[in-house]
């Protein structure tokens, strides 16, 4: 009986475990979209209703950043979300380091009714479309 009731808790951990990582991720429970870097570029390029927002922190910023970016780190987002008002009616591109931190900002702007854009894989999915990286 004590092992059948431990194997139902290690079922219980491992099924929470797994629906954080899919929450953590945006993959359920969003109310915002998630993008390519190839489709942020292409809005960038395109759109002039879009706003580009870094969530990384300072240090991650100055090593290298998106070209026209507005840094706002993760950890005092909410905040500064009166950085943002002049861009409420915009898309706000969000992206961090690899796409875990722009899906915490998303749900954050997302609350505050900014229409924010998750990019999948961050900067580093920027690097490997050849983005223009500026320090």
């Amino acid at each position: 009986m004590k092992k059948k009731f431990t194997n139902i808790l290690y079922w219980i951990a491992m099924m929470g475990l797994v629906l954080y990582f899919a929450y953590s991720k945006g993959w359920i429970l969003t109310n915002f979209e998630s993008i390519t870097p190839q489709q942020a570029q292409s809005l960038l390029q395109n759109d002039n209703n879009v706003t580009l927002l870094d969530v990384r922190t300072i240090e991650e910023f100055k090593q290298g950043h998106i070209r026209g970016a507005k840094l706002i780190p993760l950890s005092v987002l909410e905040k500064n979300l009166d950085k943002l008002r002049a861009d409420q009616n915009k898309k706000i591109i969000v992206y961090c380091r690899s796409g875990n931190r722009s899906v915490a900002a998303s749900r954050i702007l997302n609350k505050h009714g900014f229409v924010p854009l998750n990019v999948k894989g961050g900067i580093i999915g920027f690097m490997r479309e050849k983005a223009e990286i500026v320090k």
